[in-house]
């Protein structure tokens, strides 16, 4: 009998010890406590994007991020163009000196502004094959390009890249409209190059004169999250743009962030990274239960955030999904939003980092639980609410939370850890007070 009860003792003693003292807090992985959290983003500006896509994100009220060229919009400043040599002296040096290491991003950068109609080809084959690591092919295409420039095979006249062209058609008023509904507009650079291909002064013109066009039409919080063309994870493209941009969605190589970017194949799996970013791209040919698949996969685990990328609508952009099919599924969103927090890229961005580096403390006096939240960020864009779970006494009904001029009226759930609310908390702003009625 002894060895019966024995462990029966040893399992309550357990269960006694694990129960949270009233007063315990911890930030939530996800704002509002939810499973996992859903971004749902957009290159490149295409006019479908907000004729079509964006009334269906407004009717389900779903907020987007979309990177859009900002080089084509009427009013921008800032437009494509090659600081450097005059490409004549380029043109003729070519002739007797082979692109190598030492000249490759020179001649890549100019050979979209030669005033010629097919070079621009040459920029994007040669930052394309940069990007898969293969530079000795990429001296070679651009040695072609110049071979031909000199040869006189392309004709004279200006040459735009197919996601520049789509995106013509919206204006920055319109632009700032959208914005106004909740959705974030970031940056996809001046003309879409490849800034694999690119010298650091033409890299950094497309990256941060797009940024100025952006804080001067929408404002500096718009200024927080970009994303360089194709999705390149080139480090010293990457690095560059890091520079300009807090968050990139090419890369992030937060510690404590798995990466899986839309090229990958991989899936969340098991990791022991804290959070996992689980990039995912539907084309023309991914059926819609694989990207339904992607949601089920985030809502049932507790650490993913699923990053979609989108591009062309109804036959206009990269890859065009059909209204309908984009409907079904943000209609699927939609209805687990109880499991999932959709939110914009940048967003979601600041609530992990927030989170990260907060610090919490919290103490019980009488029948007040009183919460104070830091963290060493920028106040400049780090500024949006974490959510708080604090433990409460057992005999608490409901709770009432004060921060500043803030006020919520809190319904008290219970785990098996005791009694406890959930709420929204500003960081670095005055403590929070919970009070138990």
């Amino acid at each position: 009998m002894k060895k019966l009860f024995l462990p029966v003792i040893t399992i309550l003693l357990s269960g006694t010890l694990v129960k949270a003292q009233p007063g315990k807090t911890q930030i939530t992985k996800w704002q509002y406590g939810r499973n996992g959290a859903v971004s749902i983003t957009w290159d490149d500006g295409s006019i479908n994007q907000f004729k079509v896509a964006l009334p269906i994100l407004n009717r389900l009220q779903l907020p987007a991020t979309f990177f859009i060229i900002t080089g084509q919009i009427p009013g921008s400043q800032y437009h494509g163009k090659f600081i450097g040599r005059p490409v004549k002296d380029i043109i003729k040096e070519t002739a007797t000196i082979p692109t190598n290491k030492d000249n490759f991003f020179e001649r890549a950068s100019a050979a979209g502004y030669l005033g010629l109609v097919g070079p621009l080809d040459y920029h994007y084959k040669a930052g394309s094959l940069v990007d898969a690591g293969k530079t000795e092919a990429a001296y070679k295409a651009i040695d072609e390009c110049y071979t031909k420039v000199r040869n006189g095979e392309f004709k004279p006249g200006v040459q735009h890249n197919d996601e520049y062209k789509d995106a013509h058609g919206t204006t920055w008023a319109q632009i700032k409209a959208y914005a106004a509904q909740g959705h974030e507009f970031a940056s996809h650079m001046v003309t879409h190059p490849r800034l694999a291909a690119l010298d650091e002064t033409n890299l950094m013109y497309e990256a941060e004169k797009s940024r100025l066009d952006v804080l001067n039409h929408l404002g500096l919080a718009y200024t927080f999250s970009a994303e360089g063309p194709f999705g390149t994870e080139n480090e010293r493209a990457v690095a560059y743009l890091a520079r300009v941009y807090p968050a990139l969605r090419n890369r992030m190589p937060e510690p404590w962030l798995k990466e899986i970017s839309r090229g990958n194949k991989d899936t969340p799996g098991n990791t022991n990274k804290e959070y996992v970013q689980y990039q995912r791209g539907a084309t023309t040919k991914t059926p819609l239960p694989m990207m339904k698949a992607w949601v089920d996969t985030t809502m049932n685990r507790k650490d993913t955030w699923l990053v979609l990328t989108h591009h062309g609508v109804d036959g206009i952009g990269w890859e065009a999904l059909p209204h309908q099919e984009l409907d079904e599924y943000f209609t699927y969103i939609k209805n687990h939003q109880d499991k999932l927090w959709v939110a914009t890229f940048g967003d979601v961005t600041k609530y992990m980092r927030e989170r990260q580096s907060a610090k919490v403390q919290s103490s019980l006096k009488g029948n007040k639980v009183t919460v104070s939240i830091s963290h060493p960020l920028s106040k400049v864009f780090y500024n949006i609410p974490l959510t708080l779970k604090t433990y409460v006494p057992a005999g608490w009904k409901t709770v009432n939370a004060v921060q500043g001029t803030k006020k919520q009226s809190l319904k008290v759930a219970t785990d098996s850890n005791g009694s406890y609310v959930l709420y929204q908390a500003y960081p670095n702003t005055s403590p929070v007070t919970l009070a138990g009625v």
